[in-house]
């Protein structure tokens, strides 16, 4: 009866949640500047900047295959004292969704990060990364050393694949009884067959009811927390990106190892990280272990979302990184 009781006010939450960010970009509408940038080969990214101060701060959402959305709304905090940039990936959300999919590789990504880089003229970025987009943002400053000014990575993907996969499937599955299982099941397959934007919402929604519980330490509480909206973009750029975009980007990958690159990269690098996550800490603190210039950050009481999770310790953290490590 319990879990029965949990599972509705989790819904119950997520709506509310839901409504909150779409009413939230509906009354932000107006201050909103959005656009898209060209890539070389003709690809079109959507943007959205939010803020207008002179600190500029490119945001890599993760997946691969969500888009800005899963991170817009929670990153507000930011852009009271900075210019945040969003965009969505190629193959997600607003952005090109290549019928020929050999686009959709880590090259292609690093060199369409790059583009938005450029198209807003910024010599030496800061990126600001989650969940996978930490791994785009270090395979990017790898590339592009000159490129980056800092980092701030939030709950990453390990820097090498090794067993992570593994791992972070068996902790994941102790966060789900077999009730969340089905019905995380069936959104999916809905999902994979549905044709109509209404019926693809329906499903992604459905999907995120129940793949959110085990992403967050406590559920019920923190859920209505969460402002960012994964269902709020377009519906076939959602569909495309969990169902194409997800598994050709990340499989592009192989298995990946950074470490020893990373050794070579002196940039300075805050990696932020809830303690109850379901990606070990251990294959996390491997960011810092490599990276010359790095901190870790542990988040009691959070999971994959600390920065809507415990917003009073991330964001303290990140300002006073930004603050202290103005590079030139």
């Amino acid at each position: 009866m319990r879990l029965k009781q949990a599972w509705g006010g989790i819904v119950m939450a997520m709506a509310m949640a839901m409504a909150v960010a779409t009413a939230t970009a509906a009354a932000q509408g107006g201050r909103l500047r959005t656009g898209f940038v060209t890539t070389p080969d003709g690809a079109q990214l959507y943007f959205r900047v939010e803020g207008s101060a002179p600190d500029t701060l490119i945001a890599i959402h993760g997946g691969p295959g969500v888009d800005l959305e899963s991170i817009a709304g929670d990153f507000g905090p930011l852009a009271a004292r900075h210019t945040v940039i969003f965009y969505d990936q190629r193959g997600t959300g607003r952005s090109t969704l290549p019928a020929d999919t050999t686009r959709l590789t880590a090259a292609q990504q690093v060199d369409d990060l790059d583009a938005v880089r450029a198209h807003f003229h910024i010599a030496r970025a800061t990126l600001i990364a989650h969940s996978y987009g930490p791994l785009l943002a270090a395979t990017y400053a790898l590339a592009h050393p000159d490129r980056v000014r800092r980092m701030i990575l939030m709950g990453p993907v390990p820097p090498r694949r090794g067993d992570f996969w593994a791992r972070f499937a068996k902790n994941s599955a102790t966060r789900m009884d077999s009730t969340l299982r089905r019905r995380l099941a069936d959104a999916d397959r809905r999902l994979q067959a549905a044709t109509s934007d209404a019926d693809i919402r329906s499903a992604c929604r459905d999907y995120w009811q129940a793949a959110m519980v085990p992403r967050l330490a406590e559920p019920v509480r923190t859920l209505p927390l969460i402002k960012s909206d994964l269902c709020g973009s377009d519906a076939k750029g959602i569909k495309y990106g969990l169902t194409t975009t997800n598994r050709v980007v990340m499989a592009s990958y192989g298995d990946w190892d950074l470490r020893a690159r990373l050794r070579t990269l002196h940039v300075p690098t805050l990696v932020v990280h809830g303690e109850a996550e379901a990606i070990p800490m251990d294959l996390v603190e491997e960011w810092v272990t490599s990276l010359p210039d790095a901190k870790l950050v542990r988040v009691p009481n959070a999971a994959h979302f600390a920065y809507a999770e415990r917003p009073d310790v991330v964001w303290p953290a990140v300002e006073q990184f930004l603050a202290t490590r103005r590079a030139p």
